[in-house]
């Protein structure tokens, strides 16, 4: 099997989980400057093999979508046109950063480390991803 890719888009660095290749567990991968954020993932899908990427949905309370959708639309059609054949599909990610955080204070990490905003938005990709292939696991039953 392969993996499957997950982005939590952000405007100034972009954190990235992956998941196992049998797709059962969801890794933190890395964080990466936005702007080097196509390169990485081109580069990562030409040494891995990836059967989908997904990329958080920045959602408000009222369903609408966050602001910083109009950043996010125009990477996904970059990222459609130098990958045509990989689906890429949005994912809620309301209350990823909330849920991060309290991965970190529940993890006992200290306050410094608690605001390493990298860190979070490493975990934030983890949580959107392993939230995915858990709804899917549990979909099939």
């Amino acid at each position: 099997m392969s993996r499957i890719i997950a982005i939590d888009y952000g405007r100034k660095r972009t954190g990235i989980a992956v998941s196992d290749t049998l797709q059962m567990i969801a890794n933190g991968l890395t964080t990466v400057p936005t702007h080097q954020l196509l390169t990485f993932i081109l580069d990562y899908v030409a040494k891995e093999p990836v059967e989908r990427i997904l990329v958080g949905l920045p959602k408000q309370m009222n369903n609408e979508v966050s602001e910083n959708m109009k950043n996010i639309e125009p990477f996904v059609r970059s990222l459609q046109k130098k990958l045509p054949d990989m689906p890429i599909e949005y994912v809620d990610e309301r209350f990823t950063s909330v849920l991060a955080h309290r991965t970190m204070l529940e993890a006992g990490l200290k306050k410094k480390a608690r605001q390493n905003k990298a860190l979070v938005d490493e975990i934030s990709a983890t949580i959107i991803l392993q939230t995915y292939l858990e709804n899917r696991r549990f979909s099939n039953f």
